[in-house]
């Protein structure tokens, strides 16, 4: 299909996301909220991606919600449907078998900082700022604040939340919002590296690994426990179980099916 403001491109098993309104610091508009949630599922349903890659193109990674669309609606209602297509690529990853890292650089913040949160992995190059600055025009970061909260204490989640101010990547680093911080230019790379550890591993333990991970988090611990029992019977059912346990009696690297 013809995307207008995400490309896609694949290299080996690692799929490339990459957000392109570069003249607009990559802010969301609803078009792009839409496409970036189209392309991850479509990634989603490639069975020869094994992890995925978002980037941002320019000089940030995103600048959050693009406030212009604001006036374009006219009652609550318009409001939550407009906000609740933006939160939807972050619902999408948290369902998704296929891990999601985030590269950042320049500018992550409002919904750009929510991206991040809501990835499974995050690097960002040093000199990146994060911030939930949306009560800086009079907003607040309610979707953002979400998977944020799972990063972070509530305490600094709080502290970003209230008051919009911006916290560099080695603070971010420091509070668990990121997995690592690089050199300037080199967080696609470093992605890419965490990538790597991924794909070379079994598709299907990950993919599974990672929806019943998500599913266990908003569980009780015994109940949590429980159903990871039933997860791993599962994984132990898989022809890549086989594979790779048999692969590492015998001394020799797997060969896995997907």
């Amino acid at each position: 299909m013809q995307r207008k403001t995400i490309s896609i491109e694949t290299d080996e098993h690692v799929g490339f996301l990459r957000l392109e309104r570069p003249d607009s610091m990559n802010t969301f508009t609803s078009e792009l909220a839409i496409e970036l949630d189209e392309a991850l599922t479509t990634l989603e349903d490639d069975d020869d991606v094994r992890a995925i890659v978002v980037s941002g193109a320019g000089d940030a990674f995103s600048m959050g919600i693009d406030v212009t669309e604001h006036d374009t609606h006219d009652s609550e209602a318009a409001y939550e449907q407009w906000v609740a297509r933006m939160e939807t690529p972050f619902t999408t990853i948290a369902k998704m078998g296929t891990p999601v890292i985030t590269a950042a650089h320049g500018y992550a913040v409002a919904n750009g900082l929510g991206l991040v949160a809501a990835a499974d992995l995050a690097v960002a190059a040093e000199g990146t700022q994060f911030g939930a600055t949306a009560p800086k025009v009079g907003l607040f970061c309610m979707g953002p604040a979400v998977p944020l909260m799972r990063s972070v204490t509530e305490k600094r989640c709080l502290e970003l939340l209230l008051t919009g101010e911006l916290i560099d990547a080695d603070t971010a680093l420091e509070w668990g919002i990121l997995n690592r911080v690089v050199p300037a230019g080199e967080h696609i790379n470093a992605a890419v590296e965490l990538a790597s550890a991924i794909t070379d591993k079994s598709p299907t333990a990950v993919q599974l690994g990672k929806q019943a991970y998500y599913e266990m988090a908003n569980m009780p611990y015994r109940t949590a426990l429980e159903y990871s029992n039933e997860r791993f019977a599962a994984v132990c059912a898989t022809s890549d179980a086989a594979e790779g346990i048999d692969a590492f009696l015998s001394g020799r690297e797997p060969e896995w099916e997907t």
